[in-house]
């Protein structure tokens, strides 16, 4: 789908406030590493993890999200009473029910006309939100729509971490679990809008998405668990990453050299690596957070984003790539012109 009536009008991540090392995280499993035999440092050197962000021990998805809605809203000038619709996009969530949006809507005070619902789709679910909030405004179902996503994940980190440290722990199931160990906590908020409420505001353009969802028993998670068959899922992901990455470049006239920045979907250093090998991308044309942050879900495109916009990295005319993709596997590529 490709729009031509649809603007960001606002945009903003919040960063959790405690650093948690690998060096630390490692400290805490020496005792399986020793049994076990594992003398490689698979999240320093393998993932590239050097650390990663929690939050305080009773921040939960919806308090994350409505944090970095409110600085979207301040961003975008406008109060909560102007949104139309409001997506949650997070893998975190408060309850199975209510919905988390319902949650944050709550918290922002919007009118009883906004519509509100989750968008569940593993680390592609923010892309997915503003597809489907780019629909109504190019419609003009609405004037302005909010998309958010607030990750936590200290829950997961406890219980992984009092999984692996059993005594009765094999090394396979190590393995399987030790990719739980690079998420980062973090959110982010998207403010959509019309172009002509905002008509000198970047632009979304719009995208491309495929899917192989044969493979979606690669990655499978819970609030507290998380078990992962990395190699596999690097490998199936960049196959289909590369049928996206073609369509991109017939719908909307990508050529790498042409574009400004590639903010793809930090998980580790292979997955950034490969999607920079694979396209032949510029590595100063990808900003990285992985290192620092960890893996924030579907928050990662945003943030990385927003972390362009505050550094003063885009300017206006900047043709922006964002590639997302997410175990089930989906994957998506849009673009935003600054």
């Amino acid at each position: 789908m490709l729009f031509k009536n649809v603007s960001i009008a606002g945009l903003a991540h919040v960063d959790a406030p405690h650093t948690l090392t690998s060096d630390e995280i490692n400290t805490r499993l020496q005792p399986t590493l020793d049994r076990l035999g594992i003398k490689t440092d698979v999240l320093n050197d393998v993932a590239g993890v050097r650390e990663r962000r929690l939050w305080d021990a009773d921040v939960q998805a919806s308090d994350a999200a409505t944090l970095a809605a409110r600085k979207a809203l301040i961003d975008a000038g406008i109060g909560a009473d102007k949104i139309g619709l409001v997506v949650n996009t997070s893998v975190s969530r408060d309850y199975l029910e209510p919905s988390t949006a319902s949650i944050v809507c709550g918290n922002l005070g919007v009118s009883d006309h906004c519509q509100t619902f989750d968008v569940a789709n593993a680390c592609l679910a923010f892309i997915n939100g503003m597809d489907i909030a780019a629909r109504m405004l190019e419609r003009g179902e609405i004037d302005y729509a909010l998309v958010v996503d607030g990750e936590t994940a200290n829950l997961v980190y406890e219980k992984t971490i009092e999984r692996l440290n059993a005594p009765d722990i094999t090394e396979q199931q190590f393995r399987d679990e030790l990719a739980a160990l690079t998420l980062g906590c973090g959110a982010a908020a998207m403010v959509l809008s019309r172009v002509d409420l905002t008509p000198d505001a970047p632009r979304y353009k719009g995208g491309v998405t495929r899917s192989a969802t044969e493979w979606n028993k690669l990655c499978r998670g819970n609030l507290d668990r998380m078990v992962t068959d990395t190699r596999m899922l690097l490998i199936e992901g960049m196959k289909l990453a590369n049928k996206t990455f073609a369509a991109a470049k017939i719908a909307l006239g990508w050529a790498v050299d042409e574009l400004d920045q590639f903010v793809i979907h930090q998980v580790s250093r292979p997955h950034t690596q490969a999607f920079i090998k694979a396209f032949g991308i510029d590595p100063q044309k990808v900003m990285t957070i992985f290192s620092e942050h960890g893996n924030i879900g579907p928050a990662s495109v945003p943030i990385v984003l927003s972390k362009l916009k505050e550094l003063g990295r885009l300017k206006k005319g900047d043709r922006i790539a964002l590639l997302g993709i997410g175990s089930g596997l989906n994957c998506s590529m849009a673009e935003v012109v600054w």
